[in-house]
């Protein structure tokens, strides 16, 4: 008996426990019933809202429990796993909405984001695309001052973005600003208006990971530099003479200035230290400046010296190619037009393809095929007040050629060749056009320190030789070389 009474309290226990679990069904089982009883109210009420001009603010009401129309009945789809991007529908039609980067992207096809798993993945590659925009950003315009790891430079003043006290400093709001606007009192530029607004919210975002440890835009970043480690970027639009055809800035404001001392040779005879190499003597100092319409498309304006001939180059740039957009080398294409007595005469035609490739990160090669239509002998004009001659216009090709070596991350070893292939001859030109130096680079400031035997920097005037412009055929022969300089200041 005793056996039977502990079996039949047990079995009554079990059946407690059994209608307890079976009420508690009940209940979730009458409330999923009212739930989706409300959720089929919501929208016809919503219709009628819109329908009716008495009662435009009607909401269903359970209780005494007001209910808000649901998300998919205004068209608003949440992604798995993201608490910041959504997904609209509106018109038939899909946006992907990233609320961290405020940026909006239509969703071409449905099938593009049919189900979690997708539009996890969806979420994973549109951040991984931002980081590594942000990243690319970084490492070509900031990396200069901020380092390429974003740790800052103590030369520079620069804070480190992968410190956890300066990013407690800086909201990503702030951040976007100050990339919009600059920094008054540092060399921080305002990059609105060069930078489209996605560009700086990628980069703003970009930065403001820094101290996160999210892994997405520490791949970008690694990805970013391996593909800049293999290229060379010129710190000047000038090799020496020869163009570089380096990408500029987008509303980008460049300054050259260029001294070749032609007249004063810088090896010939003894005690030359004494008059420094013949940075003593006269020079033919030109001027020029180059802006940046688009990150492509650039003009310039460039003279030279009375006792040159005064001329006046105007020029249309457009960069074609570039190793960092991962094609195979950089093209660029010039046209000019230069004119003597400050664009009065003498005029010549100058068409320019510009062509290099990196060797790897520290060196590159340059080709520059150039076509000169009209062009004229490069000559000494006597006098200031005497405006240059005219002289018979000869149709002119020549094949720059150059290389740059970085010896050091900011100091490179500088190298070019002018030869006249058709009709050098006629323009006085025995021996090709040549220069060597060593270049330094310093923030967005260039300077170049070399020894060339041709005093042209236009480009009609750039293949000339200083036996041509002196009327002496051995004043091109090394004991010929001169000294001179170029500075390059991008000032905004």
């Amino acid at each position: 008996m005793p056996k039977q009474n502990v079996v039949e309290n047990r079995f009554g226990q079990l059946q407690k426990h059994i209608w307890a679990l079976r009420k508690r069904f009940l209940i979730c089982l009458a409330a999923t019933g009212m739930l989706c009883l409300a959720s089929t109210l919501l929208p016809a009420a919503n219709d009628h809202s819109s329908s009716s001009s008495v009662a435009p603010d009607i909401a269903v009401k359970i209780g005494a429990v007001s209910t808000s129309p649901g998300a998919s009945a205004l068209g608003v789809q949440f992604i798995d796993g993201s608490s910041s991007s959504v997904i609209v529908n509106r018109n038939g039609r899909k946006y992907f909405i990233d609320l961290a980067n405020h940026t909006v992207r239509e969703v071409e096809s449905p099938k593009l984001i049919p189900g979690p798993h997708l539009q996890k993945t969806a979420l994973v590659n549109s951040n991984a695309n931002n980081a590594q925009l942000g990243a690319k950003i970084f490492e070509e315009k900031c990396s200069m001052c901020h380092g390429k790891d974003g740790k800052g430079m103590k030369a520079v003043g620069t804070p480190d973005f992968t410190s956890s006290k300066v990013q407690a400093s800086l909201t990503k709001e702030t951040i976007i600003n100050i990339i919009k606007h600059g920094k008054k009192g540092t060399l921080m530029p305002a990059w609105e208006g060069k930078l489209s607004n996605d560009e700086i919210v990628a980069v703003g975002s970009f930065v403001k990971s820094l101290g996160s440890g999210d892994s997405v835009p520490q791949r970008a970043a690694a990805t970013a530099a391996r593909e800049n480690d293999k290229v060379y970027t010129p710190a000047d639009d000038f090799l020496y003479s020869l163009p570089t055809g380096r990408r500029l800035d987008r509303h980008g404001f460049y300054v050259n200035f260029t001294h070749r001392f032609a007249f004063d040779p810088a090896f010939s005879g003894k005690a030359r230290g004494a008059t420094l190499l013949g940075l003593d003597g006269f020079s033919v100092a030109s001027f020029g400046l180059r802006y940046g319409i688009t990150d492509k498309l650039s003009v310039s304006a460039y003279r030279s010296p009375s006792v040159i001939g005064r001329p006046i180059e105007l020029m249309a740039a457009y960069h074609l190619l570039d190793e960092h957009d991962r094609y195979p080398f950089n093209a660029t294409f010039r046209f000019s037009v230069d004119g003597q007595a400050n664009f009065s005469k003498n005029f010549t035609t100058n068409l320019e393809g510009i062509f290099s490739r990196s060797l790897f990160k520290r060196a590159q090669m340059y080709f520059v095929p150039t076509v000169s239509l009209q062009n004229r002998r490069l000559i000494v004009t006597p006098t200031l007040e005497d405006a240059p001659p005219d002289l018979p216009g000869i149709n002119s090709f020549s094949l720059g050629v150059g290389g740059a070596f970085d010896i050091r991350p900011s100091v490179a070893l500088i190298a070019e060749v002018i030869p006249t292939l058709v009709n050098g001859r006629a323009l006085g030109i025995h021996r090709p056009a040549y220069a060597f130096g060593i270049q330094k680079r310093l923030w967005r400031h260039a300077f170049a320190l070399g020894f060339s035997n041709s005093p042209g920097t236009v480009v009609s005037q750039r293949a000339g030789t200083r036996a041509t412009f002196l009327g002496d055929a051995s004043a091109d022969t090394p004991s010929g070389l001169f000294i001179g300089f170029d500075l390059m200041r991008q000032m905004y």
